[in-house]
């Protein structure tokens, strides 16, 4: 799995980005987390609100996210 935090370095998108780490690590998930700051390849995924969750190649996700919901996305 291939999971993705598109932000531009806020709070929030460093909130979510360490969420979903956390989410990784304790359900022991075979995946990658990178974070992408970068406004141009952020802006390819068509998205106006961050951060946005990206998985496998999809946006899953935008806005504020809590833990049960990242897990429930992820896990499911």
């Amino acid at each position: 799995m291939e999971i993705k935090v598109l932000g531009t370095g806020c709070a929030g998108c460093k909130a979510l980005y360490a969420t979903v780490e956390q989410v990784v690590k304790e359900f022991s998930l075979e995946a990658t987390v990178d974070k992408e700051e970068d406004m141009v390849k952020i802006m390819e995924y068509g998205i106006m609100t961050l951060p946005a969750l990206v998985v496998d190649g999809k946006v899953v996700a935008k806005g504020k996210l809590s833990a049960g919901e990242i897990k429930e996305i992820l896990v499911g």
